[in-house]
């Protein structure tokens, strides 16, 4: 039946994932992810990161090739065929319409060809903070809070202003300027746009006179035809073209319906569009998305406010953006440098969990990936403290690394209660370190909250999107009624170990920041 299939592409920066879901029975029919290991991140120098936009495209047709191939073999196994169905075109020509979720405010800067003219500067690279603490000293620290809902910070805009000042031979010959999503939907349809959220994300997004802040490309010297056109977030957005459908063994013509950044998406693929409904993911950085209704801010910029997917000017919907650089990339240095050679993240885990809590006084500060907005920006390098050469061994900071990095969270949710979240209940995506009982466990201990466990991903929330762009399905609720739940974690009586862990922690953090001044 033609037009059985959604394809989701989620764009990240360890690697492109892909998932096929089935219009009938809503469930996900095929996953797959590449590359196998972590994607290269170029830095310069202290600071900087770097993505080659041709990579995640070579990415994204591993896997692409790897999901469809997955449902042509599971078809021919159900019809009994002796072997796999390796012409897997006959699926491509059943997706009905494909959607994009992608890393967050990453500069691609391409010619009139299209062409990358650098690589992308991505979400975790800090070198533009100063740039962003410049605009906001001349616009005015109020302007920003009541226009941009934030301080340009480090975000798209700044990023732009580097490369402006830095690489002015370059910058003369940008055509347009992308966020990674808007790259690949182009290298899929040759339509170069973008969308509000998008826009918001990369601090360009004026909330008070919804348009394009006019005052922030005066600033900058921008001129605003460098920005992309604007599409609806759930609309068509273009059509593969002939030659990316034979790249990618898919059909001509197939539209592109729902685009967004990785947490907005990753709150879509939660059902989270309501205000009050929070989020959460734990991959190479963590983050807490929870919805308002209305035009909040954090008056130090530390949480961000952007458009969320459903959000209008009339019925505003905003995504308060918790973001901590340093997260499971943590995690995954542990993995790498401390733990016993080849060990999975399960098996770490599982041998962790005889460590007491609050690891008799060793901890981390997770910080080493960057700027932190979180910490206004700065950049005070991840740290480890209190280790004792009779007691702590590996086991101990592998723990210790993953009680850093909750208490980072814990740290960050508390600023966005000031701003009105009450945040009772996190849904999160079965994945990532949310597959660590210790890490679920510990967060829903120290911030009271009770986790909802979901088997979903952003790629799969994003061909869900995608149905809903096409009018596939009426709307969220008929998206996301068959969403997996898998399970839920109620918090235990407060620890008084574990409390004091967390204030150990706190003031540890207090001497890094002071330090930093």
């Amino acid at each position: 039946m033609p037009g059985k299939y959604l394809l989701g592409y989620d764009i990240g920066s360890s690697s492109v994932k892909a998932s096929i879901v089935d219009t009938v029975t809503g469930s996900c029919v095929a996953r797959a992810f590449y590359p196998k290991n972590e994607a290269p991140i170029q830095s310069f120098k202290p600071g900087w990161a770097e993505q080659e936009p041709e990579m995640w495209w070579e990415s994204l047709k591993f896997a692409t090739r790897d999901v469809l191939a997955q449902v042509a073999g599971a078809k021919a196994s159900t019809i009994g065929s002796s072997g796999v169905d390796t012409d897997y075109s006959s699926v491509g020509a059943q997706i009905a319409a494909i959607g994009i979720s992608y890393q967050m405010h990453g500069l691609v800067c391409v010619d009139k060809d299209g062409q990358p003219l650098r690589s992308s500067i991505i979400w975790c690279d800090s070198r533009a903070v100063p740039y962003g603490k410049r605009a906001q000293e001349a616009l005015g620290e109020q302007f920003c809070l009541e226009h941009l809902l934030n301080s340009p910070g480090n975000f798209t805009a700044a990023k732009l202003a580097w490369v402006k000042q830095n690489e002015p031979f370059l910058y003369e010959r940008i055509h347009k300027i992308m966020l990674p999503g808007d790259y690949i939907a182009s290298r899929l349809t040759g339509e170069i746009c973008t969308t509000v959220s998008g826009l918001s994300e990369g601090i360009f997004w004026d909330f008070k006179n919804n348009c394009i802040c006019q005052e922030l490309l005066d600033y900058f010297g921008f001129d605003k035809d460098i920005l992309a056109t604007i599409r609806p977030t759930f609309a068509e957005q273009g059509r593969v073209t002939e030659k990316a459908a034979a790249e990618l063994g898919l059909k001509a013509g197939i539209p592109i319906t729902y685009r967004a950044g990785d947490q907005a998406n990753n709150a879509l693929s939660l059902n989270v569009f309501e205000p009050g409904d929070v989020a959460a993911t734990a991959g190479t950085s963590g983050v807490v998305y929870g919805v308002s209704g209305t035009l909040a801010y954090d008056p130090k910029s530390r949480v961000n406010s952007f458009a969320h997917v459903n959000h209008t000017k009339d019925n505003p919907r905003l995504g308060i953006l918790l973001c901590i650089n340093g997260a499971g990339i943590l995690n995954s240095w542990i993995r790498r440098n401390v733990a016993p050679e080849g060990i999975s993240y399960d098996q770490m885990n599982k041998i962790v969990a005889a460590v007491p809590p609050g690891c008799v006084g060793t901890g981390f500060l997770p910080f080493g990936n960057g700027a932190e907005r979180m910490l206004e920006n700065r950049e005070i390098g991840c740290r480890i403290y209190g280790v004792n050469f009779n007691i702590t061994d590996k086991f101990y900071l592998i723990r210790a690394a993953q009680e850093g990095i909750v208490f980072s969270f814990k740290y960050g949710m508390d600023i966005m209660t000031k701003m009105g979240m009450n945040v009772e209940k996190i849904h999160a995506g079965h994945a990532n370190m949310f597959l660590s009982p210790i890490f679920r466990q510990t967060l829903a201990n120290i911030t009271g909250t009770t986790i909802e466990l979901f088997d979903t991903d952003g790629a799969a929330g994003a061909a869900r999107g995608a149905g809903i762009g096409a009018g596939i399905y009426s709307g969220h609720e008929e998206a996301f009624a068959h969403l997996k739940h898998i399970s839920t974690i109620e918090p235990a009586p407060k620890n008084e170990v574990l409390e004091e862990a967390y204030a150990l922690w706190c003031t540890e953090l207090a001497k890094a920041i002071n330090e930093n001044n």
